[in-house]
């Protein structure tokens, strides 16, 4: 179930931010919230044992469940050096 929640934050943050969400087509909103969930989840980086680029894209965009990010790393890597 969605809540709203209300804020407040300088004026000049809030265009950076919906400049930012806007660039990357995602809701502020949504940011926020994916932001807060890895924020208050601290323990899951550590169980999935991801690198730091990895860590840092967390909430940027939304994969499958399933998704193998090595294995398709490693299959990017091949195509490109091999």
């Amino acid at each position: 179930m969605n809540t709203k929640l209300t804020l407040t934050i300088e004026q000049s943050v809030i265009e950076k931010a919906k400049r930012y969400a806007r660039e990357r087509e995602r809701s502020l909103s949504d940011l926020i919230e994916n932001y807060l969930i890895a924020l208050t989840n601290e323990n899951a980086m550590d169980e999935e044992n991801v690198s730091p680029t990895i860590a840092q894209l967390r909430g940027s965009f939304k994969m499958p469940k399933d998704f193998d990010y090595k294995k398709e790393l490693t299959d990017s890597l091949s195509k490109k050096f091999l």
